[in-house]
């Protein structure tokens, strides 16, 4: 055979064209194929193209079978399980629940059998033996491999190198030889296997070696993601401990706040039962008074009349009301005095004790009696006075006062001197002297905040309404209140004095309205029929008509004298937070939560005009003596002016951004007052 003579110029070939390093420690194949198998046939070892004997061609033994030794770390790499450490958390202090695993392939208690176990003993072999040798024979090759041509081989591996003036040279050198005739193909013979092999384990070792990386890659992520799933879990573990101590806690709480409840049961029950029995009191102590007042009234009315028979006038009728001569005004002193001749001149006439008695028919002999409304009013001079309205930006800031630590609630001017009084959310109200803001007087007594003020016709004494439910007088030559007088059941918004000075009005939060009369020092009327607070209410200069201002939306006309509602205004969408008559009295003023300012026609009850000062409240309305200005206390810390005439209206500031809670002109209608919630009092000139 020629196969000895053609492998020899194989090989001295391959040792030109192939690196020393691709053959160092490379197994070289045997001209009969022989890899160095044992059991295989040795050739002798022959040097290539003047190569000494015993060159670096020369064959060796790798540390397997066709692997050179160059690859052997590659390998054992490949080999090497990656280190991952875990840490073994088995053992830890935390109540893990156990899940039971279930068994599929247990054999059921209603099936055990010998042999049925050594059947299936059996079948399970069985199937083991076919799937082994199915994969034995899907692993042997099915078709033949043809070994690679050596031309074939080495213009691929130059290829593959990049070497491509070497492969000119080979390949012209190759096909001259073949034409010269100096060998043929078949004399060149075929690429040996284990060149093939030592390719494909080549390309086996770069994917495995890519494999390593990535699967090192995915467990560093897996570890990473492992430790972070860790310090997850010791977080909720402990956000769960801290919760459940919490929940103890709470519960612990729940259970002393009931206890702690159930020892106040007693003492509540207690104070119910002593509070039911102190209003059956009261109201029998009521009936006994209202009893005992009836009794003296008779009696007084009899002794009366039996006096009146011999026209003699009694001086113990003329102490019993000589208690209430400081508290009269000049109109209550004149009208006694009218009723009492009165009466002389009828007692004179008539001898008939009991038709007297039924003229006089009066259960309270102190009430007062109201005016008649014919009297003239003599404000309406001073109106003709003030002729010429403002101009749009006349007033400017004077002086601002500071009167108050907490907020000006209220304010009102003197009837006739330059002095004003303020009212506070501190409980207390002061009297200032105009325009310097010198102190005059201070008034407490109030057990919370002051709502209302106004001073009697003639400025000797003062009315001021409060949130604890009561209206006080105040008599300012005493420096002290004189009169306190309790019925409403909740806050009062307002107060007002009568023009005679023998009555007084408040506004309520329990939406009702009453009439006081201040020589019997009793309530003559509850005006009811608002459905919310009654939040303003204020006399018709010189006449008996109340006006009431309610959270209802709208405005309601009283009769003083009877209590009976005459008239009511609709027009407002929000609640109104006061209403007030002009100097004539043909005109009022409103405003609402939303800043809205209505004029009404009081002969046509319908709203004349109407302007948009909001969207915050307006808090208080007033007419100037001339009834063309009009000024409003806004919730924006501005007082916004309406000059009616010219259809304008102005924003005077003083205040900052606090709310603007009352304004005032003076009694002369030089200055405009207003009161804020910063504690201030502003003059405007």
């Amino acid at each position: 055979m020629e196969e000895p003579a053609v492998s020899e110029a194989s090989f001295c070939l391959q040792s030109i064209l192939l690196p020393s390093s691709s053959l160092r420690g490379a197994p070289i194949v045997a001209p009969g194929g022989a890899e160095g198998v044992p059991g295989s046939p040795r050739s002798p070892q022959r040097p290539c193209c003047g190569s000494e004997a015993g060159g670096g061609s020369g064959r060796a033994r790798g540390p397997a079978r066709g692997v050179p030794r160059s690859w052997a770390p590659a390998v054992s790499d490949l080999t090497k399980p990656a280190e991952i450490t875990i840490t073994d958390y088995c053992r830890d202090d935390y109540q893990y629940e156990e899940v039971p695993a279930d068994d599929e392939f247990s054999l059921q208690e209603d099936d055990e059998d010998l042999s049925k176990a050594l059947q299936t003993i059996q079948e399970q072999t069985e199937d083991a033996h076919i799937l082994a040798l199915k994969s034995v024979l899907t692993s042997e090759k099915s078709v033949s491999e043809i070994p690679e041509a050596m031309d074939d081989f080495f213009c691929n591996f130059l290829v593959r190198l990049g070497m491509s003036r070497t492969l000119d040279c080979f390949q012209t050198e190759w096909y001259e030889l073949i034409e010269r005739g100096a060998f043929t193909a078949k004399d060149v013979g075929l690429v040996p296997t284990v060149y093939t092999q030592n390719e494909q384990l080549q390309a086996e070792n770069m994917r495995l070696r890519k494999d390593l990386d990535s699967y090192k890659i995915a467990a560093n992520k897996a570890k990473e993601a492992f430790l972070k799933m860790q310090k997850e879990r010791d977080f909720h573990r402990m956000h769960h401990k801290r919760v459940v101590q919490e929940k103890n806690r709470l519960i612990c709480d729940i259970k002393r706040l009931k206890a702690h409840y159930a020892s106040y049961e007693p003492v509540l029950k207690q104070l119910t039962e002593k509070y039911q029995n102190t209003l059956r009191q009261k109201m029998l102590t009521s009936l006994e008074r209202d009893r005992a007042v009836g009794q003296v009234t008779g009696l007084q009315a009899t002794l009366h009349n039996l006096e009146s028979g011999y026209a003699v006038q009694s001086p113990v009728t003329k102490a019993a009301h000589e208690r209430k001569k400081g508290l009269e005004g000049p109109t209550q002193k004149a009208l006694r005095e009218a009723r009492q001749q009165e009466m002389l001149d009828a007692e004179r006439s008539s001898y008939g004790p009991v038709k007297d008695s039924e003229k006089t028919g009066r259960r309270y002999p102190k009430d007062s009696e109201f005016p008649v409304d014919s009297h003239a009013n003599p404000l309406l001079a001073r109106a003709k006075e003030c002729t010429q309205p403002l101009k749009t930006g006349e007033y400017k800031l004077g002086n601002a006062l500071k009167v108050h630590d907490l907020a000006v609630s209220c304010l009102a001017v003197h009837p006739q001197k330059d002095v004003v009084v303020t009212g506070s959310d501190d409980r207390l109200w002061k009297m200032w002297a105009l325009p310097d803001g010198n102190i005059i007087m201070t008034g407490e007594g109030h057990t919370d905040w002051l709502s209302g003020c106004c001073f009697h016709p003639s400025g000797t004494q003062l009315v001021t309404s409060s949130g604890d439910a009561t209206v006080r007088i105040w008599d300012l030559s005493k420096r002290g209140c004189i009169l306190t007088l309790e019925g409403h059941a909740q806050a009062v918004w307002d107060c007002s004095w009568h023009s005679c000075g023998d009555f007084v009005a408040s506004a309520s939060m329990d939406s009702t309205s009453k009439i006081w009369d201040v020589n019997s020092e009793r309530c003559r009327y509850t005006l009811r029929g608002h459905k919310h607070s009654v939040n303003s209410i204020e006399f018709l200069p010189f006449s008996n008509t109340v006006l009431t201002s309610s959270a209802d939306k709208t405005l309601s006309l009283w009769d003083a004298r009877t209590g009976l509602h005459v008239q009511t205004f609709y027009g407002h969408l929000h609640s109104c937070n006061h209403a007030t008559f002009n100097v004539k009295g043909d005109m009022i003023a409103s405003c609402d939560s939303r800043g809205v300012l209505k004029l009404w026609d009081i002969r046509q009850s319908v709203p004349i005009m109407s302007v948009d000062a909001g969207p915050r409240p307006a808090n208080q309305a007033a007419f100037d003596y001339s009834g063309r200005t009009v000024a409003v206390a806004s919730g924006d810390g501005s007082v916004k002016v309406l000059y009616l005439e010219l259809g304008q209206l102005s924003s005077l500031r003083g205040h900052g951004e606090e709310e603007v809670h009352s304004v005032a002109f003076d009694h002369k209608a030089r200055r405009l007052l207003s009161g804020g919630a910063d504690g201030t009092l502003c003059l405007w000139t």
